[in-house]
């Protein structure tokens, strides 16, 4: 089984569809000829030809809106773009057109779209190159919401989005992307340290949307989170010394609630964590839905963990992120009442 890191394994799942499917096309700024900012689409267009893999102008409205004529037309487009923070420009044409075409047509038309865009922060991009607005998509019914953590998910996941007939937005952690990694930062060097790359199939293989995955069992505490902060996580709860039980989310929309209810009823605690700005972030939805299904089985109020609920603070990047230090100190908190 060959080793791969994130970048090679969504790449590897592009070349696995493109030669697949005739209707796959890979389209967006600099992905052709350059292979994509982070080089995730390297040697597609080589490979594929210029009709498959191609360069699209600097319009992120554009690029999503032809996106969708793409699919009502038959095909199966995997439009970049090439940060999140620029995905703005296209909501309308995500909220207005994409999420409501098959409702809106009575099931005639459909945009079985993937959007893919890195996301977070890490690379010291500052305000415009490294929020976390994976809420926003998930507030809006019809798209899909995926984020994964590994580089073995990242290709299952992005192979199932892609042979979805929804929308789906593709998140995916810059920080991850010559990960995975033990969630802990140098802080002189203000990189991610950790282990480069993970075993993936070369095939064609599929992570199924919505079911989550329980990286680390434990009967104390249970810990939701999605893509980089999965390895964050596993680094708080050896900080804190509980028994905890870790949930990679996976994908928040479709949510795989009764993973989560499950692990809640049997620890009767939970702590959320996720990178975006703690208020109004994706953690409040998760506590409204554990407190909702497991409120008799909690002994603690619910804990969440995120980023500074400021403008992403390009100068004090790291100290912004949540860290381990950060959520074992929740974890102690929820630990109290025993």
């Amino acid at each position: 089984m060959p080793v791969m890191n994130m970048i090679q394994a969504i790449n590897s799942a592009l070349d696995v569809k493109l030669a697949q499917d005739p209707d796959v096309l890979v389209f967006g700024e600099d992905v052709g000829y350059f292979g994509g900012v982070f080089r995730v689409t390297d040697g597609l267009q080589a490979k594929h030809g210029l009709t498959r893999c191609f360069d699209a102008p600097i319009s992120e409205g554009g690029i999503i809106a032809t996106a969708i004529g793409m699919g009502a037309y038959g095909l199966r487009p995997v439009p970049e773009i090439q940060f999140a923070d620029y995905i703005l420009p296209a909501f309308d044409q995500l909220v207005s057109e994409a999420a409501r075409l098959r409702y809106r047509s009575n099931g005639e038309f459909w945009a079985p779209i993937t959007v893919r865009s890195p996301y977070g922060g890490g690379i010291f991009g500052g305000q415009t190159h490294s929020q976390s607005p994976e809420a926003i998509f998930a507030h809006i019914t019809g798209l899909k919401t995926v984020i994964p953590s590994t580089p073995y998910d990242a290709k299952g996941l992005l192979i199932a989005a892609i042979e979805d007939d929804d929308p789906v937005i593709f998140l995916e952690p810059k920080r991850l992307y010559n990960g995975p990694f033990d969630g802990r930062h140098d802080q002189a060097l203000k990189t991610w340290m950790g282990e480069p790359a993970a075993d993936v199939p070369e095939g064609h293989y599929t992570v199924p949307l919505g079911k989550a995955a329980i990286v680390r069992s434990g009967t104390d505490v249970t810990v939701l989170a999605y893509g980089t902060m999965v390895h964050v996580a596993k680094a708080g709860i050896e900080d804190a010394g509980v028994d905890a039980e870790l949930i990679d989310l996976r994908s928040i929309v479709p949510l795989d609630i009764d993973t989560i209810v499950a692990s809640v009823a049997k620890t009767g605690r939970c702590v959320i964590l996720h990178e975006a700005s703690r208020f109004g972030g994706f953690g409040g939805e998760l506590s409204a839905l554990v407190q909702e299904r497991c409120f008799w089985a909690l002994k603690s109020p619910i804990e969440r963990v995120g980023g500074w609920d400021t403008p992403y603070p390009h100068a004090f990047e790291w100290d912004y992120f949540p860290g381990p230090a950060r959520l074992a100190k929740a974890l102690a908190r929820t630990m109290e009442n025993r």
